[in-house]
């Protein structure tokens, strides 16, 4: 297990370089298996789940060569293995995008229930909704997701709750259907729209995507293709808002500011600076921030993953401010960790209350998922004194390198190993 030490008080000054979308990254590497050729990804993030999908595929025998640091050349051949390993697929929720993709490609596939952050419940029903509808027969036992089909089909099919991952499994799906099949109520992420340009890139027919309605037209063979994934907006979005908690200065490079719209209003609304150019933003913080509501909605509303990193900000605001989480039940899992550091929060059922401009101090915490770890590390940065922050694994698998980047911007923040302190423990005995 490691952990970070981070020492407070600091203003975070610089700029700093983002790197590809987690989220599309993880949907993009899936779908390369319906191609029949050579795939060149670029601009990938060096995170664990990356990793572990790239493992995936390697599992299954697609041809992996590293062309550097963020670049891959994939060509997928013909696959001998269609179930992915259960120990890999319970380490990201993402996985489940095989179900869609070998479908797709071979009529079948085999996929363990896939694991993730603990967010409160998020069933794949509308997954599954959409492949029955498209002619896929299903079966789940002993934890595995057991999909087939002699030939899909296009359809009409309307999602009951717009979901991003039932968005492009179906769309992964559709992309080889006999026929047309229009997905309505459907998820509008820039992610989406990436993932739908790999796929046209590679042949397919696809429109709509980014608006509610997608239209797609079916075709038997896809080619290779070279592919840039899309910059992280929420890697973006947080070091935004670690630059106005701490009162810094930073500027954010390799963005696309149209992304980022809703938490470049919400910063602005504290009374901190925003500067937008073409490609990157300038976040200037002050002493006195304002409190601010939030609620939090599907893009272009302001996201969910945000929504903890945007509280540590709220705590820096005198006053009261009012956060409404409208995506995940649990996700709050943050607050009672911020609590240890004195922020004073309440929470009632899916509304939680800040009462801000009392200073944080430093305190040993737990990340209890992705996107709280990377807001217990702004409430570190912002405290007074030193902060353990433990089960940083989970930062890991979304963050490319986050601790290298922040020292960049002048933070104090080390990564520790249980085996360091052992190690230390030897040299007293």
């Amino acid at each position: 297990m490691e952990k970070f030490i981070v020492q407070g008080n600091t203003r975070l000054s610089g700029s700093v370089k983002i790197s590809g979308s987690k989220n599309s990254a993880v949907a993009v590497l899936p779908a390369v298996i319906l191609s029949s050729g050579t795939v060149q990804l670029e601009n990938l993030p060096g995170i664990t789940d990356v990793h572990t999908m790239i493992k995936i595929l390697e599992t299954l025998g697609v041809l992996i060569r590293r062309r550097g640091r963020d670049a891959l050349e994939l060509t997928p051949g013909n696959l001998s293995n269609l179930a992915p390993s259960y120990e890999l697929v319970k380490k990201m929720r993402a996985s489940y995008y095989f179900m869609g993709s070998l479908l797709a490609r071979y009529g079948r596939a085999e996929v363990p229930i896939p694991g993730g952050c603990d967010l409160g419940p998020r069933p794949i029903d509308q997954h599954l909704k959409g492949f029955t509808a498209l002619g896929a027969t299903i079966n789940i036992e002993h934890g595995m997701i057991n999909l087939s089909a002699e030939k899909l089909v296009g359809a009409h099919i309307y999602l009951d709750v717009v979901s991003i991952g039932a968005t492009i499994n179906l769309m992964l799906a559709a992309a080889a259907a006999e026929g047309r099949t229009v997905l309505e109520n459907v998820a509008k992420e820039p992610e989406i729209v990436d993932v739908a340009n790999f796929l046209n890139a590679m042949g397919a027919s696809i429109r709509g995507a980014g608006t509610d309605v997608i239209r797609i037209d079916g075709v038997r063979k896809f080619s290779g293709a070279r592919h840039t994934v899309i910059p992280d907006r929420i890697e973006a979005g947080t070091f935004m808002l670690a630059a106005a908690s701490t009162g810094g200065s930073v500027i954010v490079e390799d963005v696309i500011p149209k992304h980022l719209e809703a938490i470049t209003a919400k910063i602005r609304e504290t009374g901190a600076t925003v500067e937008v150019e073409p490609e990157r933003i300038k976040v200037k913080g002050i002493e006195s921030l304002a409190p601010s509501d939030l609620k939090t909605f599907p893009y272009p509303g302001f996201p969910t993953d945000l929504q903890p990193p945007c509280m540590v900000l709220l705590t820096a605001a005198r006053g009261l401010s009012v956060i409404t989480e409208n995506v995940f039940d649990g996700r709050f899992n943050h607050v009672d960790e911020l609590k240890r550091m004195g922020a004073r929060i309440k929470v009632e059922g899916r509304t939680a209350l800040v009462e801000g401009g009392v200073p944080l101090t430093g305190a040993p915490v737990t990340a209890p998922d992705l996107r709280s770890g990377a807001a217990l590390i702004i409430a570190a940065l912002m405290a007074d004194g030193e902060s353990q922050i433990n089960e940083i694994e989970h930062v890991d698998r979304g963050y490319d390198n986050l601790e290298q980047k922040l020292v960049q911007l002048g933070a104090s923040i080390r990564r520790e190993s249980e085996s360091d302190y052992q190690e230390q423990a030897g040299d007293l005995e």
